[in-house]
């Protein structure tokens, strides 16, 4: 019996989703957990990917079509197999109610003669980023027990069940479940397991050209949705005002130099982000009022430190979060920066893991940038913005001239909330942390 491949719910509050483009056709192979279609939410572009492998039988919803999630998007079953009448008539009835804003939607109509379809035994679904997971483990999820709605398995689940498993493997074999009387005891060696390698710095490339010159270029659900935010905020929601201020970094060059292949060897990239993450949560737990929401009854001190991190795509930019992030050590964070770029360039985070943040940090050093002015992403108060890393002559407190790896942090605020002065104490706060780096 076919698959299905249906609309994830990709998040508690989100309920609909876009088909953004096929990654596979009708009559394509596809093995287990490869993406086969990107699905465009007003958060994220995700890949949603196969739960069995075989072939793509059937395409319900075509690429620009909006469907309510749940909403079966396509089959996958043998070569040939016959396409059963009820679901397809079933999924049509769906996409009569549940399409909107498309030219794209299949033609054909719900018949009324057909008999409604039977009801169909539960199909396991799982995010991209259990699909991943998943891949990397070698898992089966249908052996996983989901606490997720309708018994979907998720991140947690998969997480604990990896944890589970791998204690279970710490066991001598005489203690393991079930083994009984089957094990001897074996004094040879075992190799301890590997260590994954430090993930490669990213490699920040220019954005490919949208298309030809005289070409209208249609604008993506994320381009769309990133100008309607930066227009709330800059021009119809709050007075922005930005504060420069400069940092020696000859401390956590240091620190970083010290401990980079350390961290390496643990599976850690020890970015320079990492740092500044560090830096401005505790900065927040010192000045409480930068990490808050202008209301009109009274302003809003967030409970949790959960820092926003701008990461660029080739057509647009997102922000995933780091949730409790003055809870977390600098490994923490920097293992953290790492996967969440990683999965934010690949199409893989959950809209849940955009949501949420109370401050955000974009690094546009990475392009060679010095400072810059960010527009507040809202309901925020505040955004930092960190230039690149530039070596410079600098005069010390004694006269002295040396050079010095220095950078510029320009601090975006609403005047609502934050007066100059306010502000400045909170970057002083930041650069003081930088620059004593222990």
């Amino acid at each position: 019996m076919p698959t299905q491949v249906i609309m994830p719910q990709m998040g508690e509050s989100v309920v609909e989703g876009t088909v953004g483009k096929w990654l596979k056709r009708e009559g394509d192979a596809i093995e287990q957990y490869e993406p086969i279609v990107e699905v465009e939410t007003d958060k994220v572009t995700s890949e949603v990917t196969a739960v069995t492998g075989g072939t793509l039988l059937k395409i319900y919803v075509g690429e620009g079509q909006t469907v309510d999630a749940g909403t079966v998007l396509a089959l996958i079953g043998e070569p040939g197999e016959e396409v059963p009448d009820a679901v397809e008539s079933e999924v049509v009835a769906a996409l009569g109610h549940a399409a909107r804003g498309s030219e794209m939607a299949p033609a054909a109509a719900p018949s009324p003669a057909l008999e409604p379809a039977p009801p169909r035994a539960p199909t396991a679904h799982v995010t991209p980023v259990v699909a991943r997971i998943a891949a990397e483990h070698h898992i089966d999820v249908s052996r996983i027990q989901g606490t997720g709605h309708g018994g979907r398995v998720t991140k947690k689940d998969i997480l604990a069940y990896i944890d589970s498993q791998q204690a279970e493997a710490d066991l001598p074999p005489w203690e393991r479940p079930g083994s009984g009387d089957l094990f001897k005891l074996d004094d040879s060696p075992v190799a301890p397991a590997p260590v994954p390698a430090a993930p490669p710095d990213h490699v920040h490339a220019p954005p490919p050209a949208p298309g030809g010159p005289g070409d209208l270029v249609p604008h993506s659900t994320m381009r769309k949705r990133i100008a309607e935010h930066m227009v709330l905020s800059k021009l119809r929601t709050a007075p922005h005002v930005t504060t420069v201020f400069e940092a020696d970094m000859s401390a956590v060059s240091a620190h970083r130099a010290a401990h980079k292949d350390e961290f390496a060897r643990r599976g850690i990239n020890l970015t320079f982000t990492a740092y500044f993450v560090a830096a401005i949560a505790q900065a927040l737990r010192r000045h409480p009022h930068v990490n808050s929401q202008w209301r009109d009854d009274g302003l809003l001190l967030k409970p949790e430190i959960n820092i926003g991190m701008a990461v660029a795509l080739d057509d647009g930019l997102i922000v995933p979060v780091i949730k409790r992030a003055d809870e977390l050590s600098l490994a923490g964070l920097a293992r953290l920066v790492n996967d969440l770029a990683q999965r934010a360039r690949s199409n893989t985070l959950a809209p849940d893991e955009v949501q949420g943040g109370t401050f955000t940090l974009t690094n546009h050093g990475v392009a060679g940038s010095l400072f810059a002015t960010p527009i507040i992403n809202q309901p925020q108060t505040g955004i930092l913005g960190v230039g690149a890393i530039k070596k410079r002559v600098v005069v010390l407190d004694n006269d002295a001239i040396a050079v010095r790896p220095m950078v510029y942090l320009s601090f975006t605020f609403d005047h609502r909330v934050l007066d100059g002065a306010s502000a400045d104490w909170f970057v002083a706060e930041i650069v003081k942390l930088l620059e004593g780096w222990e």
